[in-house]
């Protein structure tokens, strides 16, 4: 069996060029978990596998990590019958926030009639959920503000940090079976987002040198953050992964 880390975009906010972060972890090829719903990120998903995500899970409700939930509404709402409901692995702090920011428009079809929540499985999440037969883990990180933002491990071979401060107390234990570890990270830190200085400052170097970074502001940062001796995530890259050690479970 094999696994990879697709990276659908790279860039923080501003960076359009660069995508929306996002990426999936497929199994044998086919996509089998994904992160994030940028609106960039989106149509990179369509181009790369010509369908929508059947599975996603939410870091957290930055519109660049959430712009293309309307686009995945309308898909799976008029192609149930064909394809069933997608999975929504949503942290249960962000449950809320998502409400407010997608979900609470008065009338999501013109005709009315219709919830946002009808087109897909809402399945809130707290320390871990299962997919497809493996146990994921879900940790907090530091970004923003206090439980609005949150990582994802799939054991012995990938953690997805989303947006994040440095996080040294929870990677040393959600990243601690060397993980590659996909993780926040621009020339310069700010109140939300780590910069290299700030990685180089928190982290010892065996976990620098899981880290594949990804949330930078332009081409030419990345650049910049390679020249250090980083490994630096770029757009359509596939990483290979691990085969997993989480706990799994046969499904009938």
């Amino acid at each position: 069996m094999t696994w990879r880390l697709r990276l659908h975009g790279v860039g923080n906010a501003s960076a359009v060029e660069l995508g929306s972060a996002m990426a999936t972890l497929e199994r044998d090829g086919e996509p089998w978990l994904t992160v994030d719903c940028g609106g960039e990120g989106l149509t990179a998903f369509l181009a790369q596998y010509g369908r929508m995500p059947e599975a996603l899970f939410l870091t957290h409700t930055h519109m660049d990590h959430i712009a293309g939930f309307e686009r995945l509404f309308v898909a799976h709402y008029f192609d149930q019958a064909r394809r069933g409901k997608p999975k929504l692995y949503i942290p249960a702090p962000i449950v809320p926030l998502l409400q407010q920011r997608v979900a609470d428009y008065p009338n999501v079809l013109a005709e009315g009639g219709v919830n946002f929540w009808d087109a897909f499985q809402l399945i809130p999440v707290s320390g871990h959920f299962w997919h497809r037969g493996l146990r994921m883990e879900v940790f907090a990180t530091r970004h923003h503000w206090p439980d609005t933002a949150f990582g994802l491990r799939l054991r012995g071979s990938a953690v997805w940090t989303g947006d994040t401060r440095p996080i040294p107390e929870a990677l040393a234990k959600y990243a601690d079976q060397g993980e590659l570890i996909a993780h926040d990270c621009a020339l310069h830190g700010n109140p939300s987002h780590s910069g290299i200085e700030d990685l180089e400052r928190e982290y010892p170097r065996e976990l620098l040198n899981r880290c594949l970074l990804y949330h930078y502001g332009s081409r030419e940062e990345g650049d910049a953050l390679a020249a250090r001796g980083y490994r630096v995530g770029r757009p359509g890259e596939v990483v290979d992964l691990a085969e997993p050690t989480a706990q799994q479970v046969r499904i009938a």
